[in-house]
């Protein structure tokens, strides 16, 4: 194949205007939804002008996934081109969302994680149409919302969004490719109390006593998870506790106190193992006190393990395609979660940018991995459509 010319004025384009979009991501809060709305009516506006087939399912209210697809004329594979279309918050960023070119690099929050990247789907698009290259099969573009905090994007279109055989996530790897990383669970821990004042706390229960118990035998928990047999590719399985909430006021004895928790899954763990661990680790607790009333929530964030095999033809195409464009391929583990087990298909990992530069206060991205990112996918497409 000859050299892929990318038109990197236009890329740019894209993603400053993407940069521009604040989408940054409500994390439950009921207020704020409509930045990310306007991203999604820029993302979709994009795909439009590109003459694809346009899809969009409002995942909760005001926040909605968009697609466009690229028709084949035969029965070849569909490939989906994923990214999401949020971002982490920009507290004590200076200017994130003008964005700048500078010695090579775009900046702005969402840059790096991962505008670049849906930036690149576009251009993807914009040259298999440039060249009317022939498709045996449909090539799909989607931009997910939610993904920095419980995924829900990812997971409504897995469930309710077109049907697709593999799958490519544009987040940061640097253009080395991760076929695998650990699930994630975030679930609620919450114990129950009984209010009193706090000159007579003899006439409550002091809920924020009693998840003194419940953070000891998670301790121990973490303790046991950590020691446990890791797995080849994504390493040892995790616990930890991030957050904890409890009481009204300090002249009360507090009726509740919760704690969010994060275990990371290794394959062959599930989320219903997990369950039942926390509910023996809680059992453990009551011993040490008698009265802890308590619950487990149900998972806010319920990811799978990802863990696609070297022989599938997304990672066959993919790597070939590295070697192609950029001359050397590395295969490993993602370090953290990502959308990509919620697609319900093979699926790799591949985006420009450096995962260290994602959540930073001066976030930013190469323009050329971002041409080569281009190249990659377009590579990759044709040789999934050319092997099936």
């Amino acid at each position: 194949m000859s050299k892929i010319e990318i038109d990197r004025d236009q890329l740019i384009a894209d993603l400053s205007a993407m940069i521009r979009s604040a989408s940054v991501n409500t994390f439950g809060a009921p207020s704020g939804i409509g930045a990310e709305a306007a991203m999604a009516e820029l993302f979709e506006a994009k795909l439009r002008s590109l003459g694809l087939e346009i899809g969009s399912h409002e995942v909760v209210s005001g926040r909605r996934n968009v697609w466009g697809t690229l028709k084949g004329i035969g029965r070849g594979p569909t490939i989906l081109l994923a990214g999401h279309m949020d971002t982490v918050g920009v507290e004590g960023y200076a200017d994130p969302f003008e964005p700048m070119v500078k010695d090579g690099k775009i900046y702005g929050r969402g840059s790096c994680d991962m505008k670049a990247g849906l930036a690149a789907y576009l251009e993807v698009i914009r040259y298999l149409r440039r060249t009317d290259t022939p498709l045996s099969g449909d090539v799909i573009v989607v931009g997910v919302i939610d993904e920095e905090h419980a995924m829900a994007g990812s997971r409504h279109f897995g469930l309710h969004g077109p049907k697709v055989d593999f799958a490519i996530v544009a987040e940061p790897t640097l253009l080395q490719i991760s076929t695998a990383h650990k699930g994630q669970m975030l679930t609620t821990i919450r114990t129950k109390g009984l209010a009193a004042h706090s000159s007579m706390p003899d006439k409550g229960r002091n809920a924020i006593y009693h998840m003194g118990a419940v953070l000891g035998a998670l301790q121990d928990y973490a303790d046991d998870v950590s020691k446990r047999a890791p797995d080849a590719i994504c390493g040892s399985p995790s616990f930890s506790v991030g957050m904890i909430r409890g009481g009204d006021n300090a002249c009360s004895v507090p009726d509740f106190c919760e704690i969010d928790v994060d275990r990371r899954t290794i394959p062959g763990e599930t989320s219903a193992v997990v369950m039942k661990e926390l509910h023996s680790a809680m059992a453990s607790a009551k011993t040490n006190a008698l009265e802890l009333e308590y619950e487990i929530g149900t998972p806010f964030l319920d990811l799978p393990p990802l863990d696609t095999q070297a022989d599938a033809l997304v990672t066959k195409s993919v790597v070939s395609a590295c070697k192609a464009v950029i001359g050397h391929v590395d295969v490993s583990s993602f370090p953290g979660s990502t959308d990509a087990p919620n697609f319900g298909c093979p699926t790799v990992i591949c985006g420009p940018g450096n995962l260290a530069q994602c959540h930073s206060l001066n976030e930013y991205v190469a323009l050329d991995q971002i041409e080569d990112a281009a190249r990659i996918y377009i590579h990759a497409i044709l040789s999934m459509q050319t092997e099936t």
